[in-house]
């Protein structure tokens, strides 16, 4: 079956939630925060390959989803 035209969902991953938490050192008052941002969302690439000649393959799957950060 050939297929020239498919329509899919694509949605990026989320970023993660981070952490909060509060430094000590021993000679700085309130030491102040650190922690982390979370990353980045994966992301969703799609390559062509040379040698196909019909999107059929694409059509079986409508949704496609990046891994969370």
């Amino acid at each position: 079956m050939f297929v020239d035209r498919v329509t899919i969902d694509v949605e990026a991953g989320r970023g993660g939630d981070g952490c909060m938490s509060f430094r000590r050192e021993k000679y700085i008052p309130r030491g102040g925060p650190d922690g982390g941002d979370g990353g980045h969302g994966g992301s969703v690439i799609m390559i062509a390959e040379t040698g196909v000649d019909s999107l059929s393959i694409l059509g079986h799957r409508k949704q496609w989803r990046a891994e969370n950060g």
